[in-house]
């Protein structure tokens, strides 16, 4: 089981983030690792929210069942399993000109040849940066979004 952690500040409202954060469009642009969204009848992932994605990771095709535990002002849970298994939090918190997140991922490896493959490259991809890439681009799109009135 491996950690990592990102952190940055963001020049846009908890709720404008969230928005990026839950928008299967959105998502598709900042994801640490390329999936696309593939059984999803909503707009956005919710709180109870359960979808299947699917990508390519060291070479080959993996799925994932996705299960959002919660999507709020404080942030989005969910956890993703396949072959490995990930868990996943972006916590959300304002701050002075805006908000600050931190994400964190939770690597589970994976059984088998397949999974154990799986759970290297994840584990190499993520030490490599991308969770840090992935929150500098929820950044960019969450302070490039109209701005929401809220009450």
């Amino acid at each position: 089981m491996a950690q990592f952690t990102a952190r940055t500040i963001v020049c846009a409202s908890p709720e404008q983030v969230l928005e990026v954060l839950t928008d299967p469009d959105e998502i598709r642009s900042w994801s640490p690792i390329p999936f696309e969204v593939e059984e999803f009848d909503g707009h956005r992932l919710d709180s109870g929210s359960v979808t299947r994605v699917t990508g390519s990771l060291a070479g080959r095709r993996v799925g994932f069942d996705v299960e959002v535990h919660s999507a709020d002002a404080d942030g989005l849970k969910l956890s993703a399993a396949g072959a490995i298994s990930l868990d996943v939090m972006y916590v959300l918190e304002r701050v002075e000109d805006g908000s600050e997140v931190t994400a964190s991922i939770v690597l589970r490896g994976g059984s088998g040849l397949t999974g154990r493959l799986l759970a290297t490259a994840t584990n190499a991809l993520l030490k490599g940066g991308a969770l840090d890439l992935a929150t500098g681009r929820i950044a960019r799109a969450a302070e490039a979004a109209p701005r929401l009135a809220f009450a």
